[in-house]
């Protein structure tokens, strides 16, 4: 008797606890997403949690649903956290309703439980449809299962092909040149050294057939193979007019992916690139549009063609769902170009007078390269960038408030790297002192009564053991060398009086830790481009004392990068910096982050530091809480020419170089100072933090 009443208990509190779940979903959408809940049975439901911006695919949750009744539509918004069903009969949302609320939904390998609210009605607003660019063709089925694999097989990845094929590891793929190999480092082809390796005989019948069909009036003589493991991708770009003629000819083979077209006013067109399909780039499609590849490991594709007579939205993505990458190979075919381009796109061409696309900067190979990487690439841009990016830094995150707060009264911090002041006013029984390597952040935090004063991390103009802790906050990623990260470590270690602690944060490679995504990942874009990011629409905001985000409904895809599993990270020292694609995960180490800026105000859609206000139309980010749109001036006087890039008229890009720490790393580093220990370590929405106390 004792057993059932105990049962009984358990299932009333899991019960309780369901409806409160079920509770707070509809109060989340109805204050995020404006959709409104009724109590009342009706033959239309929300399901939260089930959507395409949690990495739930159309197939898994339709699978559930249509053992409850006939399903009659469900609709799946893009980028969303949620879906809507609507079933043949009032009794099947009824079943639906008392036994999916609650119910964890398998996907893949991430456990995510369903909420599910009555709608009167099902309201979507319409996405506005991009056409494809001009001059922009898909062939589906181009070649047959045989001719891929025959394909597939003609390429040997071998290092002993590498100099008939000039055989290349970048960061974000591999790469084979057959006919000319086209040089990274300058954007274009030595046309007068022809490489060893002609094309492949295979290719010959596919190329005669691009020709017979029309696609292309003549037969290429250059041949790029890249392949694409789960997760790599490519930036956008356009391949170099002078370079190349007009037709550009690309196979997909293995798998398929997302192209993402670009024009320079803004408009973004996403294209399936189905497994063996050929697409044909020419006019505008290939001289204006940027072309890239964004690097994840999910894509938001169309579902299988719906029946004839399913009911559809008019204007809506209705039948949306997720596509899981393979290993995907491309083989882009061109012709080399022997005489100056006289497209009708002189603003993007390079001999016309345009610019050709200039290479990122390398890793520094001396302490003076390094000096300079770090002038231009983070001393010049926070210079320029002043005055906004204080107004996105008003936020104190919590963990380093902790930190500071727990610090005996008249106790004196430094605050090295102090940005705007933030954490100089946190504890005010605490005597507080900054510096920054920029002067107009300093002179902010004059203006809001700090002390501050203007230097250089690696060298601090106070006392050796004159303070009782130090702080280093989002700065010593910045340094472009792993002397000069130590270095850092070292000069704050300097300062302490022994016994004193130091707090040191820096950007980390994992944004995925302990099967939890951090805010940066986590952000849902607004812009209709096919990108999203796993969210949980009814995650907590409180933290564990750990510092790791407290979870209530955890959904992810899949680990995007594990601490053990380095691949695709470049260790090349000579290497150029890749510019990293917002809201992913990382790829290489040393990259540089853009900072975007759009109609006069900074949108920071690739900034590190960016909100995490759940009200902010800018979303989430992994390092700071902050709101962001402030103005920035017109004339840009300190960012140097390299460091800023215009995709447009007018739309300024400054980039910023970081150095994400792996796992561990940071650790080590702060092991190799003597007279110092490492007090204690975590992860805190992707960083990587320890505290250090001076012996």
């Amino acid at each position: 008797m004792k057993s059932d009443l105990s049962t009984e208990s358990r299932k009333s509190k899991e019960e309780k606890k369901v409806l409160r779940k079920q509770l707070k979903a509809s109060h989340t959408l109805l204050k995020h997403e404006g959709v409104c809940t009724t109590p009342q049975p009706t033959k239309s439901l929300v399901i939260a949690n089930g959507g395409l911006g949690n990495g739930v695919s159309r197939e898994e949750l339709t699978a559930v649903l249509q053992e409850m009744g006939e399903v009659e539509k469900l609709l799946m918004p893009p980028h969303k956290p949620y879906a809507f069903v609507t079933f043949r009969s009032e009794d099947g949302a009824r079943k639906a309703h008392a036994n999916l609320n609650g119910w964890k939904l398998q996907c893949g390998e991430s456990s995510i439980t369903l909420y599910l609210s009555y709608v009167d009605s099902v309201k979507c607003k319409e996405g506005a449809s991009v056409p494809l660019p001009e001059g922009l063709a898909l062939v589906e089925h181009f070649v047959s299962p045989e001719e891929e694999a025959q394909l597939l097989n003609v390429i040997d990845w071998s290092p002993t092909q590498g100099d008939v094929t000039a055989q290349k590891s970048l960061k974000h793929r591999r790469v084979k040149h057959y006919g000319f190999e086209f040089r990274y480092d300058i954007n274009n082809v030595d046309k007068d050294k022809p490489l060893a390796a002609g094309l492949p005989d295979e290719c010959v019948p596919i190329l005669q057939r691009c020709v017979e069909q029309g696609h292309t009036n003549v037969l290429p003589d250059q041949l790029t193979v890249n392949q694409y493991e789960s997760g790599q991708g490519i930036p956008p770009h356009v391949d170099t007019h002078s370079a190349f003629e007009d037709t550009i000819l690309s196979l997909s083979l293995g798998a398929k992916t997302v192209m993402e077209f670009r024009h320079p006013d803004g408009r973004v067109a996403a294209v399936v690139l189905p497994e063996r399909s050929l697409l044909v780039m020419k006019g505008e499609s290939r001289y204006l549009w940027s072309h890239g590849i964004t690097p994840r490991k999910v894509d938001m594709v169309p579902a299988e063609a719906p029946r004839a007579d399913a009911p559809t939205e008019p204007g809506i993505q209705s039948n949306l769902t997720l596509s899981r990458r393979g290993t995907r190979t491309s083989f882009t075919f061109r012709k080399i170009r022997h005489e100056p381009c006289h497209c009708a796109f002189p603003s993007a061409c390079d001999s016309q007078g345009a610019p050709s696309p200039s290479p990122g900067p390398s890793l520094p190979s001396c302490p003076a390269d390094a000096a300079r990487l770090e002038e231009e690439y983070v001393h010049r841009v926070y210079s320029t960038i002043a005055s906004h990016f204080s107004d996105t830094r008003h936020t104190p995150w919590p963990r380093v408030c902790h930190f500071l707060s727990s610090l005996p009264s008249g106790s004196v911090l430094a605050d090295v790297g102090c940005g705007n002041g933030k954490y100089l006013g946190v504890n005010a029984d605490l005597v507080t002192v900054g510096c920054d390597r920029s002067t107009a952040l300093v002179q902010i935090c004059a203006a809001r009564g700090y002390h501050a004063f203007v230097s250089d991390a690696l060298s601090v103009p106070l006392r050796t053991a004159s303070c009782d802790a130090c702080i280093s906050i989002a700065v010593i990623h910045h340094f472009s060398t792993a002397e000069r990260r130590l270095a850092a470590v070292k000069e704050l270690v300097r300062l302490l009086k022994p016994g004193g602690q130091a707090l040191i944060y820096v950007w980390a490679f994992e944004q995925e830790y302990n099967k939890q995504k951090s805010k940066y990942l986590k952000q849902i874009f607004k812009e209709d481009h096919g990108e999203f990011s796993s969210t949980n629409l009814l995650s907590e905001k409180s933290q564990k004392s750990s510092g790791e985000k407290v979870s209530d409904l955890s959904c992810h895809l899949e680990n995007s990068h594990k601490p053990s599993d380095m691949q695709g990270v470049s260790r090349v020292p000579d290497a150029r910096l890749s510019v990293h694609t917002n809201r992913t995960a990382f790829t290489s180490q040393d990259l540089l982050v853009p900072w975007h800026l759009k109609g006069g105000k900074s949108q920071l859609e690739e900034n590190p530091d960016l909100s995490s206000s759940p009200d902010s139309s800018l979303g989430s980010d992994s390092n700071s809480s902050q709101r962001a749109d402030a103005k920035l001036s017109p004339a840009f006087p300190q960012a140097s020419a390299s460091a800023l890039k215009l995709e447009s008229s007018t739309v300024p890009v400054f980039h910023r170089y970081y150095h994400v720490f792996q796992q561990g790393e940071l650790e080590h580093l702060c092991a190799q100072v003597s007279g110092v220990k490492v007090k204690s370590s975590y992860h805190d929405q992707g960083n990587w933090c320890v505290v250090l106390q001076k012996e």
